[in-house]
């Protein structure tokens, strides 16, 4: 099979390409840089901030699957924010993967069962102080998700979306830079750890796949609980 990550060369994309690689699928990585991407995959060098008509004409006709993983961590105080804040975020997040899925939906509606896996957070739904302006994306990207899974439905691509908490990737890193950050940051999970990025690639693989042929519309909440359960 044919899939696309986009933000393939670091954290949950690149976690996700190894996976698809291993399973023995034909990967196509698009980024601004190319990483240390494995044998085989096709890479493609694009910025979701610009032009990314690139993807039409580099990938094959038909694409069974699509993940658009480029995000962002601007967290401030909100009289911090600027309009350039809300904005940059808005582009990275949401416009970015209209983009990307509007050039590839006629590949995808080719294969005749194929998936989107686009990426929200949990502070989407849960109230996080200096969140803001991610969230605010975010939840853009939830809105698009089950309105384009309504849309894609007769034509079987199914479109889901994944709700991380924080998770170790270098976007991450300044949040868990130190021993003491990273046990706070921790302890605020009811399981106890922030999550990993084969965790979510082990996700976004599983809605990519045939196995999750029944499911559209989702939001998949993979958070460590931290959306659903309270500790006391």
């Amino acid at each position: 099979m044919n899939y696309l990550v986009v933000g393939g060369s670091s954290g949950i994309g690149l976690a996700l390409v190894k996976k698809l690689v291993a399973e023995g699928h034909q990967v196509y990585s698009a980024s601004r840089h190319e990483g240390d991407l494995p044998a085989g995959v096709t890479y493609i060098p694009i910025d979701v901030l610009g032009d990314v008509s690139a993807l039409k004409e580099q990938l094959p006709d038909v694409l069974d699957g699509l993940a658009y993983c480029p995000g962002t961590i601007n967290l401030k105080p909100f009289g911090r924010l600027t309009e350039e804040d809300f904005l940059l975020d808005y582009k990275v997040n949401v416009l970015g993967a209209v983009k990307v899925i509007q050039l590839t939906i006629s590949k995808m509606k080719a294969a005749g069962n194929a998936s989107v896996v686009l990426f929200s957070t949990v502070a989407a739904k849960t109230g996080m102080g200096f969140h803001a302006s991610i969230a605010a994306s975010k939840g853009a990207i939830e809105g698009l998700t089950v309105s384009l899974a309504a849309e894609f439905a007769s034509t079987k691509v199914r479109v889901n979306a994944i709700a991380p908490s924080l998770t170790e990737t270098p976007l991450a890193q300044n949040l868990i830079s130190t021993p003491e950050r990273k046990e706070a940051s921790n302890k605020r999970h009811p399981l106890g750890r922030i999550g990993t990025a084969e965790e979510l690639a082990d996700a976004a693989f599983f809605l990519l796949s045939p196995q999750s042929s029944w499911i559209t519309g989702q939001i998949l909440s993979i958070d460590g609980g931290m959306s659903s359960v309270r500790n006391f």
